[in-house]
């Protein structure tokens, strides 16, 4: 039997990690001879860096939920891998789920021990971001060129142009939260859980903006997932009881 924990697993990814961690480690020493080049003080070197580790803590818990929300159904390093390098949670969780679901797959709170499924599920996690490696060297700087240029000549419209890729991509996610609305009331759970999700992270902004804590801004993301997560055991309980 397939088993997505197995020590080879581990061994496999944490050879790749220990290369990108290499990476980091390599760029971080040519910057620090490079800001004594440049007369930068040991201090401000110092601060920066420190003041830099302290902002990834939040992006890191959001990751790290990921992680334990993909290793449910993929097992530890899979999620482990991708979410550490170039993956997104957002990203991830959809395209291995829709792999899921063309193959038959409804239950993704079981370890996948089918090594056809977790192959299939992993190829689609791979080649559905591979586009983004190969397009953005090629036609960024056109794009960006191309929004300087709008906005440029008409301000407005390069904001409402921007605002309407985001909702864009937005919409993309929504379809999978409104996926089950027609199977009944359970099917509006998801869309219950978003609302929550919604309203937390209106909470939040209103008190960086209006109470100004600055700090509140960098844990958005993870207060609202944790908090949405918590809350939707009772959204559920709270909707079978409607059944």
């Amino acid at each position: 039997m397939f088993d997505p924990n197995s020590k080879l697993m581990y061994i496999m990814v944490a050879v790749i990690l220990l290369y990108v961690l290499a990476q980091a480690v390599f760029f971080l020493t040519k910057a620090i001879k490079r800001a004594k080049e440049l007369n930068i003080s040991s201090s401000t070197v110092k601060k920066t860096i420190l003041s830099s580790s302290v902002f990834t803590i939040a992006p890191a818990i959001s990751i790290l939920m990921g992680v334990l929300t993909l290793s449910g159904f993929l097992g530890l390093p899979l999620p482990w891998l991708r979410l550490s390098i170039l993956g997104a949670l957002t990203y991830e969780l959809t395209a291995a789920s829709s792999a899921a679901n063309s193959l038959g797959i409804t239950d993704l709170s079981t370890l996948v021990t089918d090594p056809k499924v977790f192959s299939t599920m992993a190829w689609v996690m791979h080649l559905g971001i591979f586009t983004g490696l190969v397009l953005i060297p090629l036609f960024l700087k056109k794009i960006q060129k191309g929004l300087i240029s709008i906005k440029t000549k008409d301000e407005k419209w390069s904001d409402a142009f921007l605002t309407a890729l985001f909702l864009g991509m937005i919409s993309a996610f929504l379809g999978l939260i409104f996926a089950d609305i027609k199977t009944g009331l359970t099917g509006w759970i998801p869309v219950f859980v978003m609302l929550v999700s919604a309203v937390i992270m209106s909470v939040i902004g209103i008190l960086v903006k209006k109470l100004k804590i600055k700090w509140l801004e960098d844990f958005a993301l993870p207060i609202t997932m944790l908090s949405s997560m918590a809350l939707s055991i009772p959204i559920t309980n709270l909707v079978e009881r409607f059944l």
